[in-house]
């Protein structure tokens, strides 16, 4: 965010706790001292009042990143988020664009409660005219994020808070890593494995435990939802002739459930079993450790998932 800060003064951040407190989870730490209170800007609690007047900067030509500090909150921001700010370019004719960034934290796994919990990815990839992006990796989200700021159109950027605290190799020279385009992050022969965000990691865990049983998993990490690379995934399917999708989401009108509807029609001839999902179990978010982990994808179910698709169950 610094880096897109200083590189474009239309560029501003604005949610709950972002400059005094250097964010709820320490994220903006330092950006009030080096950009000021004009372009860190604390918010009341209001999700709806403050997702509304960045959408209405983004409509005059700034580019706000608007932080929830949980993607749970965003729901009482719906109207603005969903109603206004995906629509705006339809609804305007052209004239009026919407370059924002909806960012925070999403997903269960550090013991929140069910309603600060929620996995939003089937809620809000059903809307039209929104990009939604989901980063696995230190190094994949700086070059999303960047790529996120600098795009035209209203994107959700959905974190982990599990993963905040997640080190790896990040270049300090620019980079950008485009929408659109999945990454493979292990090549295999026997079965795709697909997914997004902090779920990706529990992919090549699993893969790697085939591996010793002599599966070979080929691990996608899908990067964004929409748009979604199905170019990638049909291409190591027609290989593999076998996908497990890994969607932390519930499973009814999921990502998981329009790729599987997706992938069983451009490759109907290839699959030698049906697509097989993993996704968070249908019910609320537990607070106990160990109730809420068994709730979410982890290997031993990608695992146990894989060797169904393979026969080998």
């Amino acid at each position: 965010m610094s880096e897109e800060m200083r590189r474009d003064q239309r560029v501003f951040l604005l949610g709950e706790e972002v400059a005094q407190y250097n964010g709820a989870y320490k994220v903006s730490r330092g950006m009030l001292d080096e950009f000021g209170p004009k372009r860190i800007i604390d918010t009341p609690i209001s999700e709806s009042g403050f997702a509304g007047m960045a959408i209405g900067a983004a409509m005059r030509g700034l580019r706000p990143i608007c932080e929830f500090m949980s993607w749970s909150f965003s729901l009482v921001a719906a109207d603005p988020i969903l109603n206004n700010a995906p629509k705006m370019l339809y609804m305007s004719g052209g004239q009026f664009g919407c370059p924002i960034v909806f960012r925070g934290n999403d997903g269960a796994g550090g013991q929140l409660g069910s309603t600060h919990s929620w996995c939003v990815e089937g809620l809000f990839s059903n809307v039209p005219g929104l990009k939604m992006v989901i980063p696995s990796n230190p190094y994949e989200a700086k070059g999303l994020l960047k790529t996120a700021i600098r795009d035209d159109d209203p994107v959700f950027f959905l974190e982990s808070e599990r993963m905040l605290g997640d080190k790896g190799e990040v270049p300090e020279e620019e980079y950008l890593i485009p929408f659109g385009k999945a990454n493979v992050v292990r090549q295999g022969t026997d079965c795709t494995l697909l997914s997004w965000g902090r779920p990706v990691n529990f992919a090549v865990d699993a893969a790697e435990e085939l591996a010793k049983e002599g599966l070979s998993c080929e691990v996608i990490d899908g990067r964004t939802i929409r748009p979604l690379d199905l170019e990638t995934i049909v291409r190591s399917v027609k290989k593999t002739n076998r996908l497990v999708v890994i969607d932390q989401s519930w499973s009814f009108g999921s990502p998981g459930s329009e790729v599987a509807s997706q992938v069983h029609a451009a490759c109907f001839d290839d699959l030698d079993n049906h697509v097989h999902r993993v996704h968070s179990h249908d019910v609320p978010a537990p607070y106990a450790a160990n109730l809420e982990q068994e709730m979410l994808p982890n290997a031993r179910r990608i695992c146990e998932a894989v060797r169904s698709c393979c026969y080998v169950a």
